[in-house]
């Protein structure tokens, strides 16, 4: 039963998505493919994940442990203040924070999820930012 509660959510999250993506405006002056086209995609494609649970639902399903499930109440929590102060912060310092969080989490050692953190946050920018020249949330140091 929770399976299928699982996949309806989806396709309800789905048509949302699909339909908060219909609502973009478009610019006379825009590429062939358009802005809705990546949104739509990831709508249709999270609208077949959801089906797949309907038509074939787990007999027993194994839920996490009260343990597991805070930790993914933590991560949650991580991931929603990211989007809170990524404009705030800027893109460096959020997602360095953020990566090195759920890296302790993930069972790094703290030094070595400080470092990881660090080193995802400025990976991510030199590629985004620098290589592709991409324009990413700029905090009070102007990066």
């Amino acid at each position: 039963m929770s399976d299928r509660v699982l996949g309806v959510a989806c396709i309800a999250l789905a048509a949302a998505y699909a339909w908060f993506a219909s609502q973009t405006q478009v610019s006379f002056m825009s590429d062939p493919l358009g802005p809705k086209a990546f949104p739509y995609i990831i709508a249709g494609v999270l609208a077949l994940a959801g089906a797949y649970p309907i038509l074939r639902p787990d007999p027993e399903p194994d839920w996490p442990a009260p343990g597991r499930l805070l930790e993914i109440v933590f991560a949650t929590a991580v991931m929603i203040g990211y989007t809170y102060a990524l404009p705030k912060v800027g893109f460096v310092a959020s997602t360095a924070v953020t990566a090195a969080l759920l890296s302790w989490r993930l069972t790094a050692p703290p030094i070595a999820a400080a470092i990881a953190g660090i080193s995802i946050s400025v990976g991510i920018f030199a590629v985004f930012h620098l290589v592709l020249g991409l324009s990413l949330a700029r905090g009070p140091w102007g990066f």
